[in-house]
């Protein structure tokens, strides 16, 4: 163990009860498909509410790719209930259709049919939708339907001030503890990927004949890699050279900010070329690199709640960080709700440590090379056996290094049991030292043996346990008290997307200009 990382371990433990105020949240992606596992092509059930304004149910890229929300919660119990009575709701309100609990999608109909998501005649309601059309010009459609599941933590305000854990000025600690954290994530997120990847196969209908990565086949319709952990987080199916260019600095929020700032103020040329309308409809809000700042495909994102219009680079620059958003998790197609208990309380655990361990400044340029190859390898080939990585350019094997790793990892579980009263936080970090020593527990080796060993398609495998998991979630069903917020959360969204679209009094190109007259350079 780091002497940082010990030292920091043993205050906190004087420190009792303050992990207790530690938040997390969950915002997890799933297509809807119809019963026979083909993608839905009905609109965003009516029964789920608006889309724009429900606090806990809309849609990502298509109309077809729901997401469930919750809260912030004070545990890894609350927040599982929270998912829990989010996807009995949705599953109530979606008839026969299922969710697909997978990342990489079911089987895609053409490309044309596949439906971008709607959010009413209002003009933030058609900003959201024009901007996913941009996405399908830059990227295709087929790429936006893939799903995932993004982990929101925030560590208590009191911990980043402590003047014996942190030596920061009082009035940026929050903001500069959130970016060590960061680059510490950066620096290990590999990790994640061998022990969470659940994406090593595909169906052969997602390639659509595209060059790139060369897949062997698995099974009828099926295509893999023998050794990938997470195709969703390859270069499959994403060639984006405007985004390959961006490369953020993490070695301090201005500078952060600065760089994706420049990459939503820069024109592209190729996105020049396209322009902003086609036939008299808008086809992309704008010509740069990146419409806003959600475009850029990150493994994590310091994150600020906004005011509605206002821009996440204005929100951080003038209120600093609040949490972070993990955004390289697969589902998990053997848990109900895409993420098993133990996940959640590793995840604590991971981001803790994250926090608590040293972490250097990256080179000049605030990006480390070395990290991001470490995560592709892994991402390709991380059951690979005796697969090296790079640690400070000297080659260490996969498994040691994540032995070295999980073993302060548990120390971190053990402090978060303590101040949260929760004995199972070990354990997880246990059930993943476990991978480690057995590569067959992986999601991505299950995920493998049940395709090959019952000769089946990704899809039939697929659907199999998507009908599984929705069965189970329908037979719960809602108690009346829960059926009844539902439906109160159902008619104020409809009713507020109703008032957002009476009051708008400029047109949409006014809008739009008005919206990026909001950013403001940080």
């Amino acid at each position: 163990m780091t002497s940082a990382l010990q030292s920091r371990l043993s205050l906190l433990r004087q420190e009792t009860g303050l992990l207790a105020d530690c938040l997390r949240g969950i915002e997890k992606e799933g297509l809807r498909v119809d019963p026979q596992g083909h993608l839905s092509s009905a609109p965003h059930p009516s029964a789920l509410g608006s889309a724009l304004t429900h606090p806990n149910i809309t849609t990502d890229y298509s109309e077809a790719l729901i997401e469930l929300i919750t809260g912030t919660e004070r545990s890894p119990d609350g927040v599982l209930e929270a998912l829990d009575w989010v996807h009995r709701v949705a599953i109530a309100g979606m008839g026969e259709e299922l969710i697909w609990n997978h990342s990489m999608p079911s089987w895609l109909p053409a490309e044309a049919d596949i439906p971008i998501a709607e959010y009413g005649s209002s003009n933030s309601g058609m900003l959201k939708h024009v901007y996913r059309r941009g996405l399908a010009v830059r990227y295709g459609k087929i790429m936006q339907c893939i799903a995932g599941l993004h982990y929101n933590f925030s560590l208590p305000q009191a911990l980043w001030q402590h003047k014996g854990l942190f030596d920061l000025a009082p009035d940026t600690a929050q903001s500069e503890g959130y970016v060590s954290l960061i680059r510490n994530f950066v620096r290990h997120s590999w990790l994640l990927m061998y022990l969470f990847g659940a994406s090593p196969a595909l169906s052969s209908n997602f390639l659509r004949g595209q060059a790139g990565i060369k897949l062997q086949t698995l099974g009828p319709d099926t295509h893999y890699l023998p050794f990938a952990t997470s195709l969703r987080m390859s270069d499959l199916g994403y060639q984006n050279k405007a985004q390959s260019t961006l490369k953020l600095c993490y070695n301090d929020l201005p500078a952060f900010l600065d760089r994706l700032h420049s990459a939503v103020t820069t024109a592209w040329p190729a996105y020049q070329a396209m322009g902003t309308q086609r036939d008299g409809q808008w086809i992309q809000l704008n010509c740069n690199l990146l419409q806003i700042e959600n475009e850029f495909y990150s493994t994590i994102r310091p994150k600020r709640t906004t005011a509605r219009g206002e821009r996440p680079i204005t929100a951080l620059a003038q209120r600093g960080i609040q949490y972070i958003e993990v955004r390289c998790l697969d589902i998990d197609p053997f848990a109900r709700l895409g993420i098993a208990p133990e996940t959640v309380r590793f995840m604590d655990a991971f981001l803790l440590f994250c926090a608590l361990e040293h972490s250097p400044l990256f080179g000049e340029d605030g990006y480390c090379t070395e990290s991001a190859q470490n995560f592709d390898r892994v991402v390709i080939e991380g059951r690979k056996p005796d697969l090296a990585l790079q640690r400070g350019g000297v080659p260490v094997g996969l498994s040691e290094w994540a032995s070295q790793v999980l073993e302060r990892i548990h120390d971190c579980a053990a402090l978060l049991g303590e101040h949260l009263g929760d004995g199972h936080y070990c354990d997880a970090v246990v059930a993943q030292q476990q991978k480690v020593q057995d590569v067959s527990l992986t999601p991505s080796a299950r995920i493998v043996a049940n395709i090959g060993d019952h000769q089946q398609s990704f899809q039939a495998f697929g659907l199999a346990t998507s009908q599984a998991h929705t069965a189970q979630l329908r037979a719960a069903g809602l108690n009346h008290t829960e059926k009844a917020h539902a439906q109160k959360l159902c008619d104020l969204s409809l009713a507020e997307q109703a008032q957002i679209e009476a009051s708008d009094r400029l047109s949409f190109a006014e809008y739009v200009q008005q919206f990026d007259g909001a950013l403001q350079k940080p």
